[in-house]
């Protein structure tokens, strides 16, 4: 009878964990709990490229930009006003690269952390108030960690409060162009605001931003690394840093409110491209759709430096210069990104006056370049005159006459 009654328990227990199977959770680097792929719904156009991509994203909004020149290659709601949680931290990053490298703050100084920057929830580095770090370590712990307490104690470091650093956070914003975003804090928790939001677009512009300070990359690209001399360990948040060729960075977020959030950034060869996602209902629907629009743009684009075609530059002629004619200066000219393997048709246009009144001071614009990749204009120079050449007058007239009479 009691074997009966055992197996009897056991049938019914494995019944039950058929019947409901536990949900596997993942605690996130916002700090919140997500429920995996398996056990989140699909979206009902997950299957099908949405608004005429060429490729598959499940997120609410994706856009896919050249980072040189800032062309937005892929675009889907790329203006929708969305949660970026801790995606927010580039902005930060942002700000900190810039009073960085104005020398207003330096890698080695020491930080004391406030009782605000203690009490920060969500992924954190468990800052003590009162404690020291370094801005190197909070830098590392803010774009490896997404640490909301180093974030905010790195802004309270530059601004001298929270507050003034979100300020400065929106007014930078404005100044990029940024004209879907406003900022509520440095670290995108949004347990208790409906205001912090920003786009897609907007997130590519800030990330373009940062990755125009090169060194930056030096903490975006580590996947494991420590604080507290080895005390506490780092992982990081952005999985493509250690599986995705050429990553440069950027930036993971995840909230309730946001979802699965990414700015991921990649350079193969010249091209330098950024993909955020925004909105996808899990984690590998965010870096696979980052890899998706960034392996789309790199199968159909490259980077090129065009090669300038000096033959085509005329002499112009110096009229009542002490020298006849100027050959222009050629500029040293910008990569630009072109469908693959349309080198042929990048061409070169330049436009010079036959003569120039002198003088001509060394600088002067003489005339234009302008380089084209069919009716698309991609760039366009100033030819200067590489050297000044004084005007003529009656004393250098004299010397001259002088000088030829004594031959």
């Amino acid at each position: 009878m009691r074997k009966k009654t055992v197996s009897w328990i056991l049938v019914w227990t494995l019944l039950i964990c058929c019947a409901f199977p536990a949900q596997a959770q993942t605690f996130l680097e916002d700090g919140y709990v997500l429920y995996e792929p398996d056990a989140l719904p699909a979206a009902a156009d997950s299957e099908t490229p949405a608004d005429g991509l060429p490729v598959t994203v499940r997120a609410k909004a994706a856009v896919l930009m050249d980072q040189t020149s800032g062309e937005v290659l892929l675009e889907m709601h790329s203006h929708d006003k969305l949660y970026p949680a801790s995606v927010t931290k580039i902005m930060a990053l942002l700000l900190a690269a810039e009073a960085i490298d104005e020398g207003t703050l330096h890698p080695d100084d020491m930080v004391t952390t406030s009782t605000n920057a203690s009490s920060k929830g969500g992924s954190q580095i468990w800052l003590k108030e009162g404690e020291t770090m370094s801005v190197r370590d909070l830098l590392k712990a803010t774009a490896v960690y997404s640490a909301n307490d180093a974030c905010t104690a790195l802004g309270e470091q530059i601004s001298g409060s929270s507050e003034a650093f979100v300020e400065r956070m929106n007014e930078r914003a404005k100044a990029l162009g940024m004209k879907d975003t406003h900022f509520v804090n440095c670290t995108g928790l949004d347990d208790d605001t409906t205001e912090h939001l920003t786009s897609a677009y907007d997130v590519a512009l800030m990330s373009r931003e940062l990755l125009r300070h090169e060194w930056i990359t030096q903490y975006t690209t580590i996947w494991m690394d420590s604080v507290r001399d080895g005390a506490t360990e780092l992982v990081n948040t952005n999985k493509l840093v250690r599986f995705y060729e050429g990553t440069t960075g950027l930036k993971t977020g995840t909230t309730n409110k946001a979802g699965c959030c990414v700015s991921a950034s990649a350079k193969r060869g010249q091209t330098h491209l950024i993909a955020v996602v925004m909105g996808s209902d899990n984690s590998t629907d965010r870096f696979e759709g980052a890899k998706t629009l960034l392996n789309w743009g790199f199968a159909n684009y490259e980077t090129v430096t065009p090669q300038i075609d000096t033959s085509a530059l005329t002499r112009v002629r110096v009229l009542r210069g002490v020298e006849e004619s100027i050959v222009p200066q050629v500029p040293e000219t910008l990569s630009v990104l072109i469908p693959k393997g349309r080198s042929e048709d990048v061409t070169q246009q330049i436009e010079l006056p036959l003569d120039v009144q002198a003088p001509v001071e060394k600088g002067q614009k003489l005339g234009t370049l302008t380089i084209r990749f069919g009716e698309k204009t991609l760039g366009e120079y100033d030819l200067t005159a590489p050297d000044g050449v004084a005007a003529l007058t009656v004393p250098i007239v004299f010397r001259g006459l002088i000088g030829v009479f004594a031959q």
